[in-house]
């Protein structure tokens, strides 16, 4: 493990898409630098939270010696997606256009994301040139960055939506069913940015070097939807590190981050990328 660093933490206005403020927390370590850096998006079936969620994982992270950008980016009722695409792309544009004033070692930027946040860090990763995420442009002088990541790390993720939308339907679960309907223009939208489906379909994506966490009494997502995530990844000829929690539940470093297995959890996610950047 890295040793400690004290760290500076401060909000700042990355974007203003239509004019919606859209805000980042940005956890430094104290040093010369350059580290390197992390864009971290939070989950929340797409429809709630924000940058302060997944505190717990950014606060022993930046001490560590990474540079934690943790963005907000639109949700609903204010947007649908892809919005929020479109705001995780250009975060990720963002933080490499100020990596020399913020430490940050521009071939060291990686994505986290936990959850429906997963979701959108593994799009995101797989697709950083897509043109419909990318529309917003950088000031001047940001021509030619585009929002490729060097590695990605992500905690239950749902890395199938329209099979997770079959499956809180067949549940009943209506908290989940109306957040998909409140995020998803519809299910072939779920199809079309479904990580999953993309491998299946062949579809030409970037395949970082990426870390899974899954707990196995998770009943929001479940392993067999992450299993066979896996298996398609790695048979594309990804790189990825599978680590699955015996007994865990969904979002369990959330729920009780002292806990032993929340511990271990951002222990891995820490080794994983300062593995990724040496």
């Amino acid at each position: 493990m890295v040793a400690p660093y004290e760290i500076d933490v401060e909000d700042v206005e990355f974007a203003c898409p239509d004019g919606v403020p859209l805000l980042a927390r940005l956890y430094r370590p104290r040093g010369p630098g350059p580290f390197p850096g992390v864009v971290e998006v939070h989950g929340g079936a797409w429809t709630m939270n924000d940058r302060i969620t997944n505190h717990d994982i950014h606060v022993p992270l930046a001490k560590s010696g990474v540079v934690v950008m943790s963005i907000d980016f639109r949700m609903p009722p204010v947007a649908m997606y892809p919005a929020s695409s479109v705001d995780i792309n250009f975060g990720v544009r963002w933080f490499k256009a100020n990596a020399e004033r913020l430490s940050v070692a521009v071939d060291k930027i990686g994505i986290v994301g936990t959850s429906s946040g997963g979701h959108q860090a593994l799009l995101a990763a797989m697709r950083p040139r897509d043109p419909r995420y990318s529309v917003l442009p950088l000031p001047a002088g940001g021509d030619g960055i585009d929002a490729s990541v060097s590695y990605t790390a992500v905690c239950w993720p749902v890395v199938d939506p329209l099979a997770r939308y079959e499956m809180v339907k067949a549940n009943g679960n209506e908290r989940l069913i109306e957040a998909h309907h409140a995020f998803w223009p519809d299910a072939a939208a779920m199809d079309e940015a479904s990580p999953q489906r993309m491998l299946d379909r062949g579809e030409a994506a970037d395949l970082p070097p990426t870390l899974l966490i899954q707990g196995t009494s998770d009943d929001n997502i479940g392993p067999v939807m992450t299993d066979r995530f896996v298996e398609s990844y790695r048979k594309a000829g990804g790189q990825l590190q599978y680590e699955v929690f015996e007994g865990a539940v969904h979002a369990f470093i959330v729920k009780d981050p002292t806990a032993d297995i929340a511990q271990r959890a951002v222990a891995l996610i820490i080794d994983f990328v300062h593995a990724q950047t040496r």
